[in-house]
C-alpha cells in the first residue's frame, strides 16, 4: 500500500506509507533494487514491488479471530474439511486472515474426530502453501502465469481454477493465491465447564477436567489446540490439572461459576486466559467480584470480549479497557453458523438457535447463543458505537490475539518479514481491499 494510512504495530497510524512486496511487508524504504526472487512458505520477495492505491484509506493488519464457531451455514464442529474451508474463505473475504475456531461441549470421541480433521486440513493447507500439492476444492485459487499485482487475478471465481485474465499481465510469473484465512489454532470451550453457566453448551456432555483426556485432544489436533477452557469450581483437582497442563496448552476459565478466590487460585496456578469476559460467568459486583475481579488482579491474564453490541453494554466495554488496559483485551466474534446468512433457525452444538436482527438465542430458553457478527464488524462496532480509538481496537483484534496464539512473529501487525496480510478500510471503515500473503484477494 502506498499513499494511504498504514497501521503501526499497535494499530492504525495516520499519514504514513508502506509498500507490500509479494507476500512480505516491506519497510517504508522498500526492498533492495537488485534483490533476487524467492518463495518462502507462501511469502515471495522480488525486485519489483506491488503497489495498491490506498489513498485516503487506513491499512490495518489482517484480523485474527481466536474464538468463533462458524459462518455461512457451516460450523467448525461439523467436523469436515469442507466446513473449515468454507469458513476460512468467508473469514478472509471480510478481512480476518487467521482463525482459531472454538469447539462446543460434545462427546470426547467426537471432539477427537473433529480435531483430527482440523489437523489434516492444516497439513494440506501448509502443503498447498509451499507448493507440494494442489489445494482441496473450495479453498484455493490458482492463477498460472499471474503477476501478483494483477488485480484481475483477485476476481477469479471457482476453486483451483486457471485465471485467464491474470495470464495477460505483462511480466507475469507463477503464483498461487490462497483466498482463505489460515487455520492457526483451536480454542476448546468445552467439555470441562460448569452446568450452572453452560449457556448454549449441551450439559449432557460436560465432564470433569482430566489431564489424560486433555492430552488426547492435543494429540488428535497435532498441537493445533491452543486453549482448553475449564470451570475450576466444578473440579476438585482443577489446580493440579492446571499445573500439569499449563506448559503444554493455555488454560482458560470458561463457562464458569467460580467466585473470586477460586478464580484467583486457578490464575495463580498458571491459567492465563478468560473466555468471553462477563458472559457465562458470575456478575461483577462490589462485594462479589467473581472471575472478572480475579482477571483484573491477575496481570498475566488476557480476556476475550464479544463486542457485537449485544453481549456487553458499551459503558462496560469502556470501563473494562480502563480496568485491564488495552494490552490485555482480545476482541472476538464468537460467531456461529448464521453469520453471513439470513435470519432464521440454525443449530449450535446440536441445540436449536433462532437468529433475528443480529441476535442469536436458544430456541429452548432464550439464552444468548454466540453472535451472528464477524470480527471485522465487531471491531468497527467497538470504534463507532463504543468510543474506543481505531488503533486500539485494531490491536485488540490482531496483535493481541496473535500474541496469545504464539504467532506474533508472522501475524498481527504490519512489519518487515511478516506475512503480507493487510486490509484497507475507507474513512468510514468500509472494507476496500484485502491482501492475503501479498496478493489481493478482494
Amino acid at each position: 500500500e502506498e499513499y494511504g494510512r498504514v497501521a503501526s504495530e499497535t494499530g492504525a497510524a495516520p499519514d504514513a506509507s508502506a509498500r507490500e512486496e509479494h507476500g512480505r511487508v516491506a519497510s517504508e524504504e522498500g526492498a533492495a533494487p537488485d534483490a533476487s526472487v524467492r518463495e518462502e512458505h507462501g511469502r515471495v520477495a522480488s525486485e519489483e514491488e506491488i503497489v495498491i492505491d490506498g489513498e485516503g484509506c487506513y491499512a490495518i493488519p489482517g484480523l485474527v479471530d481466536l474464538h468463533f464457531h462458524g459462518c455461512k451455514g457451516y460450523d467448525f464442529c461439523d467436523g469436515t474439511k469442507e466446513a473449515i474451508g468454507k469458513i476460512a474463505e468467508y473469514e478472509a473475504s471480510v478481512g480476518v486472515t487467521a482463525i482459531s475456531p472454538a469447539t462446543m461441549t460434545l462427546p470426547v470421541n467426537e471432539l477427537e474426530e473433529i480435531l483430527a480433521v482440523a489437523a489434516e486440513y492444516r497439513r494440506e493447507a501448509e502443503a498447498d502453501r509451499i507448493g507440494i500439492k494442489a489445494g482441496a476444492p473450495g479453498r484455493d485459487l490458482e492463477c498460472t502465469q499471474a503477476e501478483a499485482k494483477c488485480e484481475e487475478a483477485a476476481k477469479c471465481e471457482g476453486t483451483v481454477a486457471k485465471c485467464g485474465e491474470a495470464a495477460k499481465c505483462e511480466g507475469a510469473k507463477e503464483c498461487r493465491v490462497k483466498a482463505a484465512a489460515d487455520l492457526v489454532g483451536v480454542n476448546m470451550e468445552g467439555p470441562f465447564i460448569s452446568e450452572a453457566k453452560k449457556g448454549a453448551q449441551d450439559e449432557r456432555h460436560i465432564i470433569s477436567c482430566d489431564a489424560d483426556i486433555c492430552r488426547r485432544f492435543l494429540d488428535a489436533s497435532e498441537g493445533l489446540v491452543k486453549f482448553v477452557g475449564i470451570a475450576p469450581e466444578r473440579n476438585q483437582n482443577a489446580v493440579e490439572f492446571i499445573r500439569e497442563m499449563k506448559d503444554k496448552v493455555h488454560i482458560s476459565l470458561a463457562h464458569t461459576n467460580a467466585d473470586y478466590d477460586t478464580a484467583m487460585a486457578a490464575f495463580d496456578a498458571g491459567a492465563d486466559h478468560a473466555v468471553h469476559l462477563y458472559n457465562a460467568m458470575p456478575a461483577f459486583t462490589h462485594r462479589t467480584p467473581g472471575v472478572v475481579g480475579a482477571v483484573s488482579d491477575s496481570s498475566h491474564v488476557h480476556a476475550e470480549m464479544i463486542c457485537d453490541g449485544v453481549h456487553i453494554h458499551p459503558a462496560v466495554v469502556r470501563a473494562t479497557f480502563k480496568m485491564l488496559g488495552a494490552e490485555r483485551i482480545v476482541l472476538i466474534s464468537d460467531s456461529m453458523r448464521a453469520t453471513g446468512m439470513p435470519d432464521g433457525q440454525y443449530t449450535l452444538g446440536g441445540l436449536d438457535v433462532n437468529v433475528a436482527d443480529g441476535r442469536a438465542t436458544l430456541v429452548s430458553n432464550g439464552a444468548l447463543a454466540g453472535s451472528a457478527t464477524n470480527l471485522m464488524e465487531c471491531m468497527k462496532t467497538v470504534v463507532k458505537k463504543m468510543g474506543i480509538p481505531l488503533e486500539t481496537a485494531v490491536a485488540c483484534a490482531s496483535g493481541n490475539p496473535a500474541k496469545c496464539l504464539g504467532i506474533y512473529d508472522e501475524y498481527g501487525s504490519i512489519a518487515p518479514g511478516k506475512r503480507g496480510n493487510v486490509v484497507l478500510l475507507d474513512p468510514e471503515l468500509k472494507l476496500k481491499a484485502v491482501v492475503k500473503d501479498g496478493v489481493r484477494i478482494r
